[in-house]
């Protein structure tokens, strides 16, 4: 078997809910089949250890880019995913005891299987917190359950936002202005929810004119998008009403993306998409990105391609 027919398992949510014209995952799927690698699929659920031994219970998977006919699975299979050359980790947040369960898992196997990302770097980079090893890059920021504290980063900073340090999908944001009295309940509703600290920041106004996702692939930034918050709205995330349009980068950008190259490359971080508002750094995305097929409409691109040069490329190195 060569690096140009690969066992591929894509560990992710259910396909029948996917959008086939936004998904990422779908998007490397038919990439990866149309270069002849072959294609299972399987539920983070559908995992077990015994003895030594990671499994799955996976289909084999065909895709294809037909609205309501987008998959077909094979039989079930009991899968030991060591036989496998690659397998994508691209199931989506929460990042919750579960997800890191799943790193775990994948790290018995990695790197002989090729994980994507690698599943230890995954579990060490939370996306709000990966971030704050480059904390002059960010806006101020305030990590804490401490509400006395959330209180003082408003005085000296006026507007906040106020967002869940595992959240996902622009979901559990807040903008809080300088004399909004729900500071108090807010804080009370996010610590009762959970045994974490919360994400404080200074509100970026330049939010409103959008928050640019750039895609890096191997350390390099390939593509971007500038996702522009609906009417009324903060959250610039498609998922949440944002809208996507053409960007290039700045000179700012460019520098932010330098700065992390040797970082994501140290930590087998192939694919990554950053947050980057009024050029300052806000996350980034190491669990399950998104933003390719976006990126490719407006950017003439094709990074999925680019994403299975890189793992090709990697697959062959290790087999020498």
């Amino acid at each position: 078997m060569t690096a140009q027919n690969l066992k591929v398992a894509v560990q992710m949510d259910p396909m029948h809910g996917i959008n086939i014209d936004g998904d990422s995952s779908f998007a490397l799927s038919l990439e990866a089949q149309a270069r002849g690698h072959e294609l299972w699929h399987y539920l983070v659920d559908d995992m077990s250890y015994r003895d030594g031994r990671v499994y799955a219970r996976a289909h084999r998977m065909i895709v294809r880019r037909e609205k309501g006919n987008h998959y077909s699975f094979g039989d079930t299979e009991t899968v030991d995913l060591s036989d496998m050359d690659v397998i994508l980790m691209r199931q989506d947040p929460p990042f919750d005891m579960a997800y890191i369960t799943a790193t775990h898992m994948l790290e018995l196997i990695h790197p002989k299987t090729l994980v994507v990302n690698d599943p230890v770097s995954v579990r060490n980079a939370p996306e709000k917190l990966f971030v704050t090893k480059f904390p002059d890059l960010m806006p101020p920021t305030l990590i804490t359950r401490r509400l006395d504290e959330v209180k003082a980063f408003r005085a000296e900073h006026g507007e906040i936002v106020i967002k869940p340090l595992f959240g996902n999908g622009g979901e559990g944001i807040f903008h809080l202005k300088e004399d909004d009295s729900n500071l108090s309940s807010l804080m009370e509703m996010f610590l009762e929810r959970t045994r974490e600290p919360v994400m404080v920041q200074k509100f970026l106004k330049e939010v409103r004119g959008g928050d640019k996702r750039i895609i890096l692939i191997d350390g390099e930034p390939l593509g971007a998008i500038n996702r522009v918050p609906a009417k009324g709205e903060i959250r610039s995330n498609l998922v949440a009403g944002g809208t996507a349009e053409k960007t290039e980068l700045t000179d700012r950008e460019r520098e932010i993306c330098e700065r992390l190259k040797p970082e994501l490359k140290k930590q087998g971080l192939v694919f990554v998409g950053i947050d980057v508002i009024g050029g300052w750094l806000t996350e980034v995305n190491v669990t399950s990105p998104t933003g390719i097929i976006a990126a490719n409409r407006f950017g003439g691109l094709k990074l999925e391609a680019d994403i299975w040069n890189v793992i090709e490329a990697k697959v062959a190195k290790a087999r020498g």
